[in-house]
């Protein structure tokens, strides 16, 4: 044995006590420490506040944002327990705070339904907070505690008398932790409005205050629950079969609401949830509601003689165009993970398949007309499945899974690790002949797309597989699509679209991230989807020559720069650049300015596209009038 392996003692190990792990690996508890787990406090704070509204103890909650980016989470419901713990010896209060896995959520009997039944929520939210205040309305008295990082800095003290109940929570997230705290306000407002959907006859208020001279606010309150939120997911999409599909009911302990309806789109959306929290990665109870819609569909198909015994529609054939809410609630939920992005409860799925399988079969044949209609749309999309197939087939024979040739228009990159490797989907032949000699043959790798690319939101499988561009993509990307699409064959780790500085160049990144977002998103979940930063400007005084990658930056290098004569030259296409330029503007990486995608909410990201890139025209139309305010320097 080595004097490196006696090293691994007894004293190596490291305990951590209280909520230390959760500031040593917070990632564990809200998923990240940029946005998304920055936001995940405040929706913590918030599910305790729904918690007692869903038990029937509150009926209003407000959420306020207020200067410093503090934030305020109040509830009229019955207050955290301020006496003492028999346990701990604290106060009931301070121990919710101060201690992972203490609440009201573990069998205590506080609650029968709780989203938050990690019990984790006020102590993470506290762990992660230089600030946080407690003011608690019960048995007659107002109750207040402070803590800074977790640590109180009085026991719990009477400050008041009030004949009113609830919590108020103000906490202050740590800098430390988080290196950019801005609070969106919509992306609050937007999981607001869908907890007040799955709430109904609650009352939520949200007050962005940060801008004392210009406030704002919000207000929430729906009667029709699950199916109130159908019709707001439909919005202005066209639907096909008349009749919305709606149950709620109670199985074996478990409350069950499902809505559905079928629109004319390609895409299905489905949103799940258990006790109110979304689950973005579904789980049991989605499983459960594909599971019974697959079946009917099938039954009736063949029942009516469209199908033969033999034939069979597929969950995507039965699912496309679909627009589904499922609902659950559930005494004793089981998340994998704390962020709670999938539910496991097997008696889920049971439960959620047993509801939806009766109600469905008296839909069915209560509404003639609407199955004639859902039958046909899964007819159809079962026929371009077949289409796609062959068409996939084709493209895989062809492609570089056989070993056979890559496109012909590739120029490829000598390297064969794709962590090393990237690939640029240049606009133009133009552009492209000028980037294949700029580049690093050792890496980098260029594609030229010519002109634009077909638009995928608006066909099948298919009819994008017949487009020579994207064929090519597909092929030199490595990884196939739809079903067979494997991420660990991609072959290169940064895919970087660069297109003109102009509104023709930027329709064309937009259908190429419309195509990554609905068939390829796990690249950008991966972080491998860029787009190329080329510059707008060209200012030169003499030898001394500088780019401008902004209007703002522009302004400031005109003040910097020493010289009468300037020459100031605005890029309009990439193919004005020799490649010398290009290389040292666009693509060498000591000095080139990339932009990775993200999908930071992937239901707005997937409503938004729609919006854009669908068939019907009024949503788009609205869309440009509402955000043409925010329109900068725009090409004319």
């Amino acid at each position: 044995m080595t004097n490196k392996e006696n090293n691994y003692l007894a004293s190596a190990i490291q305990v951590l006590e209280g909520l230390e792990p959760v500031r040593k690996r917070p990632g564990m508890y809200i998923g990240s420490t940029g946005p998304q787990g920055l936001h995940h406090l405040i929706y913590e704070v918030v599910d305790n506040s729904l918690d007692e509204a869903i038990g029937g103890y509150a009926d209003h909650i407000r959420v306020s944002l207020l200067p410093g980016e503090v934030v305020r989470v109040e509830d009229n419901g019955r207050g955290i327990p301020v006496d003492i713990h028999e346990k701990t010896k604290k106060s009931a209060l301070e121990t919710i705070l101060t201690t992972l896995h203490a609440g009201g959520k573990f069998g205590g009997g506080a609650y029968k339904i709780s989203g938050g039944l990690h019990g984790v929520g006020l102590s993470v939210v506290c762990a992660l907070s230089t600030y946080l205040k407690a003011e608690i309305k019960k048995d007659g008295g107002v109750f207040v505690q402070e803590y800074d990082t977790a640590i109180p800095r009085y026991p719990v003290k009477k400050a008041g008398e009030t004949k009113e109940t609830g919590t108020t929570i103000t906490f202050q997230p740590d800098p430390t932790i988080f290196k950019e705290i801005v609070f969106n306000r919509k992306t609050i407002i937007n999981h607001l409005r869908q907890q007040a959907y799955l709430t109904k006859g609650v009352k939520i208020d949200f007050y962005d205050l940060r801008d004392e001279e210009n406030p704002y606010e919000y207000h929430f309150y729906f009667e029709g629950g699950v199916k109130s939120y159908l019709n707001y997911l439909i919005g202005d999409t066209k639907t096909l079969n008349p009749t919305p599909f709606y149950i709620a009911k109670e199985k074996d302990d478990i409350f069950v609401e499902v809505a559905f309806q079928y629109t004319d789109e390609i895409e299905p959306q489905e949103e799940s949830f258990t006790n109110n929290i979304y689950t973005s990665e579904g789980g049991m109870h989605l499983t459960g509601f594909r599971t019974a819609l697959t079946r009917l569909v099938n039954d009736y198909a063949k029942k009516g003689g469209a199908l033969k015994n033999n034939d069979k529609l597929s969950g995507d054939d039965v699912r496309e165009g679909i627009i589904a809410v499922i609902s659950i609630k559930v005494p004793e939920p089981q998340f994998e993970g704390q962020t709670k992005a999938k539910l496991g409860n097997p008696e889920a799925r049971t439960a959620v398949d047993s509801v939806t399988s009766d109600a469905l079969i008296d839909f069915l044949d209560k509404f003639a007309q609407d199955t004639r209609i859902i039958i046909e749309k899964t007819l159809l999309s079962a026929k371009a499945r077949l289409a796609a197939r062959a068409a996939k087939e084709t493209v895989l024979r062809k492609g570089v899974l056989d070993g056979l040739a890559l496109p012909g228009k590739l120029s490829d990159c000598s390297s064969k690790k794709p962590e090393e490797c990237e690939i640029y989907l240049v606009e133009g032949e133009s552009a492209g002949g000028s980037s294949r000699q700029a580049r690093d043959r050792r890496f980098q790798a260029i594609l030229p797309l010519r002109g634009k690319i077909l638009n995928v939101e608006r066909v099948r499988l298919d009819k994008m597989l017949a487009s020579v561009e994207i064929k090519n993509l597909i092929i030199a990307m490595g990884t196939a699509v739809a079903e067979d699409f494997n991420i660990e064959k991609l072959r290169y780790h940064r895919i970087i679209i660069m297109c003109d500085a102009d509104s023709d160049g930027n329709h064309i990144k937009t259908l190429i991230l419309t195509l990554f977002f609905r068939h390829f998103r796990e690249i950008i979940e991966r972080g491998y989807l860029y787009v190329a930063q080329p510059p707008l400007y060209k200012i030169q005084s003499g030898k001394d020559i500088r780019y401008a990658y902004t209007e703002g930056e522009k302004e400031r290098v005109l003040k910097e720069i020493k010289g009468l004569k300037l020459s100031i030259q605005r890029y309009k296409g990439l193919g004005e650049m020799n490649p010398e330029q290009l290389w040292e503007t666009t693509m060498d990486p000591a000095r080139r300015v990339l932009v990775r995608v993200n999908i930071e909410d992937a239901q707005e990201a997937d409503k938004t596209i729609d919006t854009l890139m669908g068939k019907d025209v009024v949503p788009r139309k609205r869309f440009i009038q509402l955000s043409a305010k925010d329109v900068k320097n725009l090409d004319v």
